[in-house]
């Protein structure tokens, strides 16, 4: 498998730090969020992983040469001229991938979720995507039908909702900005410029399988603010 890790957002939440630095190189016990993604990846072999960049790319680049990858084989995608959120970040960095699944991770997320049954379980079942969710309380959910498909997206803060496909009753589950994908997807992405991955499942998710994986019982958390530091720390030595 191949993977990407998303990096290249401006870190808005984790200001102090990102006045100065880009989130992916901020220290949790002595290694960064982004070695310890790249490590992460590592364990179920995967060695070859696109990095996108733009807040402080310099940096980002400089600690991926000095480390020499920290052992895997880097590929840079620059987005700073213009930052693409998620969606539009995958489909620049597409002729970058090769054959096969990819692993799409956010840089600020740490988990042991076991990569391999997720892997197995899009291999079994062949979905467009497969999307790592859990029971957690959040602000936004991702909708799933009895089959576990994708259906819809909830914010329960403003009461929005969106459906791709009517359901009779609907499961919510929280994404852990973690997804398996197949490569033919990237031709089927119909946005352009900046746009999130969420409003590309909505739309394929109408027409193709988009499975969620739910890995409630384990380790995760979402080092999107300062104060989660501590807890990350706690959680992963």
């Amino acid at each position: 498998m191949q993977a990407m890790i998303f990096a290249a957002g401006l870190g808005t939440r984790f200001k102090p730090w990102t006045d100065h630095h880009p989130k992916a190189l901020a220290i949790i016990n002595g290694k960064s969020l982004l070695q310890r993604n790249i490590e992460y990846l590592q364990q179920y072999e995967i060695r070859d992983v696109v990095v996108n960049v733009h807040h402080f790319p310099g940096q980002v680049i400089d600690a991926i040469e000095k480390n020499k990858g920290w052992g895997s084989r880097i590929t840079i995608s620059d987005e700073t001229d213009a930052l693409l959120e998620t969606g539009g970040g995958l489909k620049k960095a597409g002729s970058l991938f090769g054959n096969g699944p990819i692993v799409l991770i956010n840089v600020d997320i740490l988990t042991d979720l076991d990569l391999g049954a997720m892997f197995s379980y899009h291999r079994q079942e062949r979905p467009l995507a497969t999307i790592a969710v859990t029971n957690r309380a959040t602000s936004r959910y991702f909708l799933f039908d009895k089959e576990n498909n994708l259906c819809g997206w909830r914010n329960v803060e403003t009461g929005k909702e969106r459906t791709s496909r009517e359901v009779p009753a609907a499961t919510a589950k929280a994404f852990s900005g973690i997804h398996i994908i197949e490569p033919r997807m990237l031709s089927m992405i119909s946005e352009e410029g900046k746009f999130s991955i969420v409003d590309v499942y909505l739309e394929l998710s109408a027409t193709n399988p988009v499975k969620g994986f739910d890995h409630s019982g384990s380790k995760f958390i979402d080092v999107g603010k300062p104060e989660a530091v501590k807890m990350a720390e706690t959680m992963f030595p």
